[in-house]
């Protein structure tokens, strides 16, 4: 029996959202798989993927991962990658990203959250980039042998050595990342590095008051330097543990009124294994300081990037327009990237 005209199924109509998710590239310039050297988390990345993600940028190590433990799991994660090049693209360049974009792939890269990896030596810092490493913050929450972290002293900054270490980043082209640090150590990297300086994964002091939080003096710097906020998804920066798109684009609001789209982006910290997590905070009380939201939760609440399309549609029911809404979702970053990476 044929089917009459008006019995026929409309294909889905896709709203102007959906469409320009599908068509920007999205880049989240931070997450956390669990940190383990065999690669099987590997099969996570897929949730970027479903979500409309282009680039994600994974932790592969921090302060408080020693530098052989830290080799392995870029190792592990390297492998895992080029094992599914129809899925997934090692990114060593913005063009790589590109590509894998039109290709229908996610490019990964690796970023690292403190200079303790290097174990004190600048050659790493090559070795490290080489590896696939675009970006490193200085010192994790605590002070480090480079630099203050944002639970210790505020003004305490750059040492000799992190001078050093912003100095070999320019030079092999790996992005310098304020994120976690000290407010001085802030300025010292946004008055020293010769490329742009980035806050890969905060959020603003005025959305709210946390040490971990960054106020209006250090964006307008930063996006003085051509560098990029990318905001943050955890539940405790952007308020009472809530991480409701809502609460995530308020944020993003802020932070676009003040420096502007072209310096925006976001770089959500989204954490799979919460086991693994749970356990590093509570084993680190200097680290992760009572009083902050840490452990008095219980559970941290983190936007997912399955939010990512709501953000879209948010943004443009808001009123951004489309080249607004394209810097925040991947273009700045990519501004960056393809300014610094060599």
């Amino acid at each position: 029996m044929m089917l009459r005209s008006d019995q026929l199924e409309a294909p889905p109509v896709e709203t102007p959202a959906q469409v320009l998710h599908a068509d920007a590239l999205v880049w989240d310039q931070h997450g956390c798989l669990p940190l383990t050297p065999d690669g099987s988390a590997i099969d996570s990345l897929e949730l970027y993927a479903e979500s409309g993600v282009d680039f994600v940028s994974i932790n592969v190590g921090m302060d408080a991962t020693p530098p052989l433990q830290t080799l392995r799991v870029i190792s592990a994660f390297r492998h895992a990658v080029r094992q599914r090049d129809d899925r997934y693209v090692l990114a060593r360049s913005a063009q790589d990203v590109v590509l894998a974009k039109e290709t229908g792939r996610l490019a990964v890269g690796f970023d690292l959250e403190g200079t303790e990896p290097l174990d004190g030596s600048l050659d790493m810092i090559e070795t490290y980039y080489d590896l696939g490493v675009r970006t490193m913050l200085i010192a994790y929450n605590e002070p480090n042998r480079a630099g203050g972290g944002c639970h210790g002293n505020p003004d305490v900054g750059l040492t000799q050595f992190g001078k050093a270490v912003v100095r070999e980043m320019n030079r092999v082209g790996m992005v310098v990342d304020a994120t976690h640090c000290s407010r001085r150590t802030t300025f010292d990297l946004f008055e020293l590095s010769s490329s742009p300086v980035v806050f890969s994964h905060s959020v603003p002091a005025t959305v709210k008051e946390h040490p971990r939080n960054i106020d209006d003096a250090q964006m307008l710097a930063c996006a003085e330097t051509g560098g990029v906020i990318g905001i943050n998804g955890v539940g405790i920066f952007l308020g009472d543990n809530d991480a409701t798109t809502r609460s995530l684009v308020r944020a993003i609001d802020h932070a676009v009124e003040l420096v502007g789209s072209q310096h925006v982006g976001l770089g959500l910290d989204f954490v799979f294994d919460r086991t693994e997590l749970t356990a590093f905070v509570n084993g680190s009380s200097n680290t992760f300081p009572a009083g902050y939201g840490y452990i008095e939760y219980g559970s941290l609440e983190f936007a997912s990037p399955a939010q990512l399309p709501e953000v879209t549609g948010a943004l443009i029911d808001r009123g951004y327009s489309t080249s607004d809404v394209r810097n925040i979702l991947g273009g700045s970053f990519l501004r960056v990237a393809n300014q610094v990476w060599r």
